[in-house]
Formats: C-alpha cells, sequence, structure tokens
C-alpha cells in the first residue's frame, strides 16, 4: 500500500483510536478484580504485591500461585494512586497506550520483515479480534503483548542491548514471557550470530523471570512458580484431558488471528490438504462448522509453519544496513530500498515455538494466549496473500472483532447496571457474592465473597451468578430479583448453553458462539429462616437440603463428603438422646480423630484405628446446633473440595 512512514503511523493510530474510544467506559470484566486486588496490596507491600489472599469458587487461595507475575498490577497501582480509586474512563485511557505501543512495534517488525508493503499486516494485526476484545480490559493481555512487540522490534532492529527494558517488563507482566528467550535465540543463530550482544540480550525473559522466582524465595519463603504449580496439582489443572482441551481449542483460535478464508488462502498448497483432513477430525470433536472448519484451517496453519520451520535452512542475510535517521529509526534498520531482509524462515520459527509452548504451559485455551504470533502470522499471510485480498480481510476481521467486543461491553455492564439498581440495599445489610462474575461493583458497595465454610443468617443476602460458578448454598432461600445479561447480539465469548472456547475450553472448543439465549443470570436472594424438622436424617433426605448450615458437600448416592468442619442443625428432642453419625472412611483420607459438639460445647471425641464404616456415638444430650470436625483432610487432583470423610447419617437416635 503506497502510503510513506508518516501517513501509515497515522492510519494505525487512527485505527487503534477507533477500536478503543468507544470502549473507555467498559466496565472491570473477566480476571480484572484479581488484577486490582493485587494492586491494592501492592499500595501496602510494593515489593510483594502478591503476598496477600483471594476468593477463588469458595476457597480462599494465595495470591503467590496467581499465574502472571506483578508487573501489571503495578501498573494498576499507580492508577489507583494517581485517580484515588478505581475509575473506568481515565483506566481506559492509560491502558490504551499499551494497544499504541503494539499497534507502533508491529509496524516497524514488518518494515523489517515486509519491506515492500509493511501497512499490509499491520492492518491485519490490528484486526485480530483477541487484540480488538482483549485491549478493553485491565487485564495483562496486551501490556504484555506491547512489551513483547517492542522488544522484538528492537531486538530484530540491530539494538537488542535497547531490547532488554522491553522484555525485561513483559517478563515481569507474564511468565510466557519466557518463549521468547528460544526466538530470540533462534533469530541470532539465523541473522546476527557474531554478536555477542544479541546472545545475551536473549536470554533476558528467561534471566528476569528466575530472578523474579530467587527474589520471592529470599524475601517471602516460597518461590510463586512452586505455589502455582501447587495449586495445578491441587485444581488437575495441568491433567491429559484439559491439555486436549487447551489444544483443540487453540487450534482453532489460529484460524481466527487473520480472517480464516485469508489465513486459508495464505497456506501453502500441500496444506490445504491437512486443512480438509483436519474437518474430519474436528467433526469428531464438535460438528459445528464454527468449530471443525476452524479447527481444519487452524490445523492447516501450524502444519505448514512446523514443515517450514524444519525445512532446509535458507541463506544467511546480508548484513543490516545502518538505521534511518530520525525516531522511526529507534524501531527499524529498514532502508527504504529494502534491501536488508531477514530470513522469513524466523517468523515460521516463531509462530512454531510459540505455538507448541501453548500447548505446554496454558490449559485453558483461551484465544488471547495466542496474541504474541499475532505479528508473524499477519506478516507472512500478508507476504503470501494478493494484496487485493488483504483490506478485505482486514476489514471483515475488524467488524468481527467489534461486535464480539461490543458484546463484552454489554456482558460486564449488566453487572455494573445491576449493581447500581441495588447499591443502597448492599450498603445496608450484609450480602455475599457466591460466583465470580458479579464481584468487582458488589464488592465497592460492600458485599463479601461467600466461602464454603461460611454460615450465613436469616436475613442476610447472596447474590449468585449462573455462570460464575456459584457454589452449593443449603440454607433455605427467598428470591428477590432475578437478572437477565442478554446482549444485543446473538454474538458469545461466554455464556449460558455458549460453547464458545474463546475464554476457556471447558465450556467449549468454537472459536466463538452464536445463540439467541442469555449470556448470564443473576439471582439475589434472602436468606430465610431455618425451621428445623427432622431430629434425625440421612444426608439423601430431603430436610437434608435446608438443615445442613455448612461443610458438607452435594449429596452422592445418598451420602456427602464432609470438609474439616460440617455444620448441622437438628430439632431439639422432648429429652436427652444420643447423637449417633454413621460415617465411612475412605483408604485415602488422613482423617481419623473426630470431634461431636453441640451448641458450642464438645461432647465427644473418637479416634478411628482403621478406614471403613464407623459411627460416632455420644451420651443423651439435648441442643440444635451440631458440629462435626475431623482433623485431617485431602484433596483429589482436579476436584477443588476439601475432603474429610463421607457422613451417611446423623442426629439425636
Amino acid at each position: 500500500m503506497g502510503f510513506d512512514r508518516r501517513w501509515s503511523l497515522a492510519l494505525i493510530i487512527g485505527i487503534v483510536l477507533l477500536i478503543r474510544l468507544p470502549f473507555l467506559n467498559q466496565a472491570v470484566q473477566g480476571d480484572d478484580p484479581k488484577f486490582i486486588w493485587i494492586a491494592q496490596h501492592a499500595l501496602i507491600d510494593p515489593a510483594h504485591p502478591n503476598h496477600t489472599q483471594y476468593v477463588f469458587q469458595g476457597e480462599l487461595v494465595d495470591m503467590r500461585g496467581h499465574p502472571h507475575p506483578p508487573g501489571n498490577s503495578w501498573v494498576l497501582a499507580g492508577l489507583i494512586t494517581l485517580f484515588g480509586e478505581v475509575r473506568e474512563v481515565p483506566f481506559h485511557a492509560v491502558y490504551a497506550l499499551f494497544s499504541l505501543i503494539a499497534a507502533v512495534s508491529m509496524y516497524a517488525l514488518a518494515r523489517r520483515f515486509s519491506p515492500a508493503d509493511p501497512l499490509s499486516p499491520t492492518l491485519l494485526f490490528l484486526a485480530v479480534p483477541a487484540f480488538v476484545i482483549n485491549g478493553n480490559s485491565f487485564e495483562s493481555d496486551v501490556p504484555f503483548l506491547a512489551w513483547w512487540l517492542l522488544g522484538f522490534a528492537l531486538f530484530t532492529a540491530g539494538r537488542p542491548l535497547w531490547a532488554v527494558l522491553p522484555f525485561a517488563l513483559a517478563a515481569m507482566t507474564s511468565y510466557q514471557s519466557v518463549v521468547a528467550t528460544p526466538i530470540l535465540l533462534a533469530y541470532t543463530w539465523l541473522c546476527a550470530r557474531d554478536n555477542r550482544r544479541a546472545w545475551l540480550a536473549a536470554l533476558a525473559p528467561l534471566t528476569i523471570v528466575l530472578a523474579y522466582q530467587a527474589w520471592e524465595k529470599a524475601t517471602g519463603g516460597a518461590m510463586p512458580a512452586t505455589v502455582l504449580a501447587g495449586y495445578f496439582t491441587q485444581y488437575g489443572l495441568q491433567q491429559l484431558s484439559n491439555k486436549l482441551q487447551n489444544a483443540a481449542a487453540l487450534t482453532a483460535h489460529l484460524a481466527w488471528l487473520i480472517f480464516p478464508v485469508a489465513a486459508f488462502l495464505a497456506v501453502r498448497h500441500p496444506w490445504r490438504i491437512a486443512a480438509m483432513a483436519g474437518v474430519f477430525i474436528g467433526a469428531l470433536i464438535d460438528p459445528n462448522p464454527l468449530f471443525s472448519i476452524s479447527f481444519a484451517i487452524g490445523l492447516a496453519i501450524i502444519t505448514g509453519q512446523v514443515a517450514s520451520f524444519v525445512a532446509k535452512p535458507q541463506p544467511a542475510p546480508a548484513t543490516p544496513a545502518p538505521p534511518v535517521g530520525g525516531w522511526l529509526g529507534l524501531l527499524t534498520t529498514q532502508t527504504d530500498n529494502g534491501q536488508a531482509t531477514p530470513d522469513t524462515r524466523f517468523l515460521h520459527i516463531w509462530i512454531t515455538l510459540f505455538f507448541l509452548a501453548s500447548l505446554v504451559l496454558f490449559f485453558a485455551g483461551s484465544a488471547r494466549y495466542l496474541l504474541p504470533l499475532a505479528a508473524p502470522l499477519a506478516i507472512l499471510t500478508a507476504r503470501a496473500l494478493p494484496q487485493r485480498l488483504i483490506l478485505p480481510a482486514a476489514a471483515l476481521n475488524l467488524v468481527l472483532g467489534l461486535a464480539l467486543a461490543w458484546v463484552n461491553y454489554e456482558h460486564w455492564d449488566g453487572y455494573r447496571t445491576l449493581t447500581a439498581s441495588l447499591a443502597r440495599e448492599v450498603g445496608q445489610k450484609r450480602v455475599w457474592l457466591n460466583g465470580e462474575w458479579a464481584s468487582f461493583y458488589m464488592e465497592a458497595e460492600g458485599a463479601l465473597p461467600l466461602t464454603r465454610k461460611q454460615i450465613v443468617q436469616s436475613g442476610e443476602w447472596i447474590v449468585s451468578s449462573a455462570l460464575g460458578y456459584p457454589i452449593q448454598v443449603t440454607a433455605p432461600l427467598g428470591l428477590i430479583t432475578e437478572r437477565e445479561i442478554r446482549p444485543s447480539l446473538p454474538l458469545r465469548l461466554i455464556g449460558l448453553g455458549s460453547k464458545s472456547g474463546y475464554s476457556t475450553a471447558s465450556l467449549g472448543f468454537r472459536p466463538f458462539d452464536v445463540t439467541f439465549g442469555p449470556l448470564d443470570k443473576v439471582r439475589v436472594e434472602a436468606v430465610l429462616d431455618r425451621k428445623p424438622t427432622a431430629s434425625w436424617f440421612s444426608m439423601g433426605a430431603p430436610e437434608s437440603a435446608t438443615q445442613i448450615v455448612s461443610g458438607m458437600y452435594q449429596a452422592e448416592n445418598g451420602a456427602r463428603w464432609m470438609s474439616s468442619r460440617a455444620t448441622i442443625l437438628l430439632k431439639e428432642p422432648a429429652e436427652p438422646r444420643p447423637i449417633t453419625v454413621d460415617l465411612y472412611l475412605a483408604d485415602v483420607a488422613p482423617g481419623r480423630t473426630f470431634t461431636v459438639s453441640l451448641d458450642g460445647t464438645e461432647i465427644l471425641r473418637q479416634t478411628f484405628p482403621a478406614a471403613g464404616a464407623q459411627t460416632l456415638t455420644t451420651k443423651p444430650v439435648k441442643g440444635q446446633t451440631l458440629v462435626i470436625t475431623v482433623d485431617k483432610t485431602f484433596s483429589v487432583p482436579g476436584d477443588f473440595r476439601e475432603l474429610g470423610a463421607v457422613v451417611l447419617s446423623a442426629g439425636f437416635r
């Protein structure tokens, strides 16, 4: 496209403003509250922002195990200090700068690797739906992308020492920055073997991540990677089933970094056959064309990249010409006549290494994980496509990205609007949040996250999101209001009944989905008085659902697992009677010592020598509130619950 550098940059900046300005009032969304929570702690302990805790799916977790270092939260902490509180418009305005850094860095890379037409690949990059959508959040993805691309732009422009700073910032923003090191080493081997500075600078991302782990170990007692690995094991996040789901979703997302038709046409003919075969493989996973065709095109793309990676290397390019003058010279060594063009084999290596690393490192299959390989894919696609197809491909992808971003805007604004309508009530009474997504604005009004061990009281409110992984509440509840969140467009990134894997492959594998159903249902309910009707019951009986106060999980085959502490409300007998608790101790359960208390008074402590069916029997007593505790619990990989023993029945006998 025949624009000079300044006009091209003006167009690029204009497009970035186009995709950011309409969403400046985007509600706090997704994982934003976790980063904000860490940022708030950074105001107390700037050196250790992650040394705090957070309620996740009803359990209190150590934020040192958060899958991101604190770089992004430091930015948020600075903004909170500047503005005094979280304010959507100025915060998003600042975060738009990361999109500008990424866009300009992309243009510099395109001038390096596509000198004849650097604007075309940049337009393809700006239209990537994940870039359009996720740049409107306070999550770390686009800040990380900005530092990542700036580092690569400087490094491949012959300024490896300049690249160390952005790579250090990338390393403190996301652990996946370590993948930059093998990619940079590959570039150095292909294009700058005699440059000792390049070899050293290539190690910067890995070195910074390791240094941060060592700092945390020395000053905080544990490496974040160790804590994170513990949660991976506890929640079974790295199980083979999750890795396969991750691989399927990422392969489908790969097709939508560039508009799929254009991406398919850019693939060399032999690998289009792989796409045809991939349709049948994809149909076995999900026959919906949104997945099966996307999966097939993604499979063709990555097959072609791997094949180009392992192909016989081309001769090393000539030594780059001296940098051009002006401030643009800081971002490129490409001369106007296009003489310095590195071996594009490096771009295939970049895509291949990062995609393979994504299969190993990640488990959720989110589309945003692939943003760091969007730049080389856009460059290679623009080089392979006829120019008449590039603008339509970019325009179609941009329209899709903006439509999905609008749906995303309406989704999160639904929680903000609901909170505004209930702000007075939330500020006047105890309100518990049951679920992930409605949390930020409700907490800002004084609501608290509900944990599995929390005993809720009559008159308190519980706000539950059907989409946000609510935990079971056994208290009797009365509905106050229910609100459906239903965007104006039938596109879905996530939602009830949706099989979109845009955010997580646990809900589906499609890059996005099309449905007219509600995206989420939020219920506001009041806790009612408990009126125990039974003095004894089995765990599968109907009365167990309302007389169990806390500490027990859903009934399974007429029994319930208890955690370390279970509280049950019983109908008080007319005369003192013994309490019996029928248990089953699994072989893998370490707990053997049980305590029984009634109305706050311990009445029995007993240790069982072996597993199997056991019974706790107390002396004759009277009372209502029964508490059973066990000394040790365990968890099964893939199951977040804290498990103590199986309870079959309990009460006065």
